[in-house]
């Protein structure tokens, strides 16, 4: 068998990336779906916390993503090579309404097995979370930001697309089987192995009329989407996000109360090998404070933060369960403390009250004033078992106990 093509077959390299092609899709379909489905349960608010399920989503979410890639070079490298290659005759060009069909079905899932591949890589890219891809490369892409309205775009583009190519794949096995089976020509023949004398198709021309269709069909459901709402993404620009001013609460009457203009509470937690930021987007802070001329007790602070305000990327809605925060009963936490002045810095001393479990905090923190305006910065590191986050994984081997916490604040003296 030639591995070139001609105009009556295909040669072996075609063949060979079409088969390949097609093992890698018929795996990765299933591979996305039952991964998908996981995902829904553990984001639900019932979700009890099972490691077993947790794994078993991360692998099934790494072997997608690392088939995906596959597809995503295996069709680059088709195409570098159906460009090289003279391409086999329709073996029926006489009949027009079947020809363009076919011709548009090629086009779409060309395209398609290089589109969703790609906004699918993207969408990993942008995503802080878990599942990665078992590649050597392309954890990160160039130009991606950890974005989660970037990842809401491009997700919903790659479930957009995953349906096209569905749609376009389920009418080229249709094409092939009618052929086969209604026409009994040799138009699958062609394309399997060891096919034989074949016929030699008539003379015909080709035109860019199916690939301008295509690109109708794809504006199309691009479109769609976009008026569905599936392109939007999330309702917030997360461009800004950790830079969110928090909602600030009224600052206590007398000489040593202070309003929060803006900061962050961030937070970092290292889920299976990975770590993944996020940040709280509403908490109220209550802070008086007068500045010692030594060592010393300097006032308290009461920090209200609001546990479902939690950024955390892919596993945002996870870390609300019920073995996570359970937000659902416990949608606050609280930081009270006295503040103390150090002979180098400072540091708040107090509890800190999470999932109804009070443990004694200490937060360190470096203090900038300027007249009427204090900048502070700060972290300390949390153990997640002692506020019973995640009772359901005792070791560290899916989620790290260590949970890092940092503020950063801009205050002003109240008047």
């Amino acid at each position: 068998m030639s591995r070139s093509n001609t105009f009556s077959s295909y040669g072996s390299v075609a063949k060979g990336f079409h088969w390949l092609t097609a093992l890698l899709i018929f795996s990765a379909f299933p591979l996305g779906y039952v991964a998908n489905e996981l995902a829904h349960e553990i984001q639900s608010p019932g979700f009890d916390g099972s490691q077993a399920v947790i794994e078993r989503a991360t692998l099934l979410f790494s072997l997608h993503k690392t088939i995906g890639v596959a597809v995503f070079f295996t069709a680059l490298l088709r195409i570098l090579w159906a460009l090289s290659q003279p391409k086999p005759g329709l073996l029926h060009p006489e009949r027009k309404a079947e020809a363009l069909a076919a011709e548009v079905v090629h086009w779409l899932l060309y395209g398609s097995l290089v589109a969703v591949p790609l906004t699918g890589w993207i969408h990993h890219a942008a995503t802080t979370g878990f599942a990665p891809i078992w590649w050597p490369f392309g954890q990160e892409l160039p130009f991606v930001p950890k974005s989660d309205a970037v990842a809401g775009v491009f997700g919903g583009l790659h479930w957009l697309l995953v349906w096209t190519l569905a749609a376009a794949l389920g009418l080229h096995i249709a094409g092939a089987l009618k052929h086969h089976v209604i026409d009994r020509d040799a138009t699958l023949r062609r394309m399997l192995p060891g096919s034989g004398t074949l016929p030699r198709p008539p003379a015909q021309a080709h035109s860019l009329a199916p690939m301008l269709a295509a690109v109708v069909v794809w504006g199309g459901v691009l479109g769609g989407g976009a008026a569905l709402g599936i392109l939007g993404g999330h309702d917030h620009d997360h461009g800004t996000e950790g830079t969110v001013a928090p909602v600030v609460a009224a600052a206590p009457e007398g000489a040593g109360g202070w309003a929060v203009q803006s900061g962050t509470l961030g937070i970092a937690v290292t889920q299976m090998g990975s770590v993944i930021n996020g940040s709280f987007g509403e908490w109220t802070a209550v802070i008086n404070f007068e500045e010692p001329a030594a060592p010393g007790p300097a006032g308290d602070v009461e920090v209200t933060i609001a546990i479902p305000s939690l950024e955390l990327g892919s596993v945002a809605s996870q870390a609300m369960g019920a073995d996570y925060f359970d937000s659902a009963n416990f949608p606050a936490a609280q930081f009270k403390a006295e503040i103390e002045k150090l002979a180098e810095g400072y540091q708040a001393v107090g509890t800190l009250t999470i999932k109804g479990e009070t443990v004694p905090a200490t937060l360190p923190f470096d203090l900038v004033l300027e007249g009427d305006t204090a900048k502070m910065s700060g972290g300390l590191t949390l153990n997640r078992l002692d506020f019973g986050v995640g009772k359901s994984l005792p070791d560290e081997s899916s989620l790290a106990f260590a949970v890092d916490v940092a503020v950063e604040l801009e205050a002003k003296r109240a008047e």
